[in-house]
């Protein structure tokens, strides 16, 4: 792990190298939810297989979250893209990049498509609603959940009731989600976001993957995205809730495994030039 300084904030991130690096090498930046969520979720499912695979890996903590800086504001969508093309700008990252985006982290990942296209060579939203009526229901129902909980965290007293019970790894994280929720901006940010619009879906340039639970109140999004991305693959999986990465990790890692290797094959086919044309004699 290392601490990498960018927008004014102390990010915690990791970067995973391949054995071999060539002139396709992808850069791969996973993008996780919000607040008991952390780079950890992509560590230990999609990263490493990502990088067995011959993908350049970055993973971090957004900021409040995990062992990242936890400043009192600044938790909308658009802080988030500020945060990710700081942070690459710090690591010295100049290429376009492959966004792998679950829940939350999918609005932060399609706003930064949208409003910085060129730093986004592909984009995979895994249960992530973006657009529309049923992107802004979904985050109405997610403010007011944080709001519930932020609520019972500040008055019902179970980080000491897990100290007294020895348990302290879940009162450290109670304590974390306590003062990302209460002593910061982050649920009135999260009520204050506006989702994308189909005209800006429309205007993604880069290929995108959606990956959805059959069952998951977000199945929705994945039509949205088919109706208006010009270059978008949709992936339902069977059974399903909003527990894709969770529940179906192999399955997921091998859906995004073969969608990055075709974008590198695509990538690599528009390097190689076209051969001449040559005039046919009489």
């Amino acid at each position: 792990m290392a601490d990498v300084h960018a927008n004014g904030i102390r990010f915690n991130a990791q970067i995973l190298e391949p054995q071999e690096h060539t002139a396709d090498t992808p850069t791969v930046v996973f993008v996780h939810g919000l607040v008991t969520d952390n780079l950890s979720s992509f560590y230990y499912t999609l990263a490493g297989p990502a990088v067995v695979n011959g993908a350049r890996v970055i993973l971090y903590d957004l900021r409040g979250h995990g062992r990242s800086h936890r400043p009192e504001t600044g938790y909308t969508a658009d802080d988030g893209v500020n945060d990710l093309c700081a942070l690459l700008d710090a690591l010295g990252v100049d290429e376009p990049v492959h966004l792998v985006a679950n829940s939350y982290g999918g609005i932060v990942a399609a706003r930064m498509a949208v409003t910085e296209p060129d730093r986004v060579a592909g984009l995979t939203l895994i249960e992530a609603s973006c657009a529309g009526t049923s992107a802004a229901a979904w985050i109405e129902d997610m403010a007011n959940t944080l709001s519930v909980t932020a609520l019972r965290l500040e008055y019902d007293g179970a980080r000491n009731q897990y100290d007294k019970a020895g348990q302290r790894r879940m009162a450290r994280l109670i304590a974390h989600a306590d003062g990302l929720l209460n002593r910061t901006t982050l649920v009135d940010d999260v009520a204050s976001e506006r989702p994308l619009r189909p005209a800006e879906l429309a205007a993604i340039r880069c290929p995108v993957l959606g990956v959805y639970g059959e069952r998951s109140e977000l199945v929705g999004a994945a039509a949205e995205l088919a109706r208006h991305v010009p270059d978008c693959t949709v992936e339902i999986l069977p059974g399903l809730a909003h527990t894709v990465l969770r529940e179906a990790t192999e399955i997921l890692r091998d859906i995004l495994l073969t969608w990055l290797a075709e974008q590198r094959t695509r990538a690599r086919e528009r390097r190689v030039p076209a051969a001449p044309l040559t005039k046919e004699g009489p």
